[in-house]
């Protein structure tokens, strides 16, 4: 057990310096963020922090389909249910668990958007809501 963990802690070493040895002539370029490196890869003329904001608010809405479908669900279960308790029930429950997810999904909304902000801010010196 000593053993693999002197192997992985080795491993993680040397890998967090190879990490360090690749950067350097990123760091070295007058970009310490790294941020210009989508655009210098070839893959994309895009931001790199456009890119992933763009992907988690794709996740995001794909979320709250997911949300919406489940509450459509639920409420044709309870509307179709004809007075059968335990499918009332299960419909409550799908309900209820769509709508903490709902909370969720905000939830997680408001924090991304609060940090890709504010990272965006502090690493550009822009403000972020101008054109």
């Amino acid at each position: 057990m000593k053993r693999r963990t002197f192997v992985l802690s080795a491993l993680l070493i040397v890998g967090l310096f190879a990490v360090v040895f690749q950067m350097h002539p990123v760091l070295s370029a007058g970009d310490p963020l790294g941020v210009d490196y989508g655009r210098d890869s070839g893959l994309s003329h895009q931001d790199v922090r456009v890119t992933v904001v763009r992907i988690i608010r794709f996740f995001l809405g794909l979320l709250g389909l997911i949300f919406l479908v489940l509450t459509l669900f639920a409420g044709f279960l309870w509307m179709t249910s004809a007075g059968n308790d335990e499918k009332v029930t299960k419909a409550k429950q799908i309900l209820m668990a769509s709508i903490i997810g709902v909370a969720i999904i905000l939830g997680s909304y408001a924090i991304t958007e609060f940090v890709i902000v504010n990272l965006y801010e502090t690493t550009s010196g822009v403000d972020y809501r101008t054109p």
